[in-house]
């Protein structure tokens, strides 16, 4: 399908034994169930071991961007703050979404200050997210979310969202570079 829209999967934690796999690879199985996207994965626990060589050019190749991030003490993994400023103008004109996971607020605090870095970083937001409460009760011994019906529902309207705004961007960047727009 030529207009596919490529979604980076980004994940947020480096710890040994995170979360961020279950998740994410929920999140994955999600995405590929649909044929109107191409998907990658941006892990900065492999972005580190190359020293972030390749993620220019990674996030240059996507329209849209899924953030899968916990919470830890009320904000955000260092880690994901690393590999999102080891880059600049390749986030520009771009969108993302957001599921995150957490204990009792799901990981939406540090979805709101994710929302203010993007912003500098000139990315637009979906409102629609995911954000998974207790997240360790959440899946089961073989790594499936339980009761998966409200995370699915909430995936979809963020997926719809974040493809509309995906397409309409890149009709954008293709007028006008928005390297040129940005200051």
């Amino acid at each position: 399908m030529q207009d596919r829209i490529h979604v980076a999967v980004v994940y947020g934690s480096v710890r040994d034994g995170r979360l961020c796999d279950r998740v994410g690879g929920w999140v994955l199985a999600q995405l590929d169930a649909r044929s109107d996207v191409s998907v990658s994965v941006l892990d900065p626990r492999e972005q580190r071991a190359n020293g972030y060589a390749a993620l220019k050019g990674q996030l240059e190749r996507a329209d849209a961007f899924i953030v899968v991030t916990p919470e830890y003490n009320h904000g955000y993994p260092a880690a994901l703050k690393e590999l999102l400023d080891a880059a600049y103008t390749e986030w520009h004109g771009k969108v993302a979404g957001f599921v995150s996971y957490g204990a009792h607020s799901g990981g939406i605090r540090a979805v709101e200050q994710l929302r203010q870095v993007f912003a500098e970083l000139h990315v637009a937001t979906v409102r629609g997210g995911v954000a998974l409460v207790d997240v360790w009760d959440r899946f089961d011994a073989h790594g499936a979310l339980t009761e998966p019906e409200a995370a699915q529902r909430a995936f979809g309207t963020m997926l719809t969202q974040l493809t509309w705004w995906a397409r309409a961007l890149r009709a954008g960047r293709r007028i006008a570079p928005y390297a040129e727009l940005a200051s």
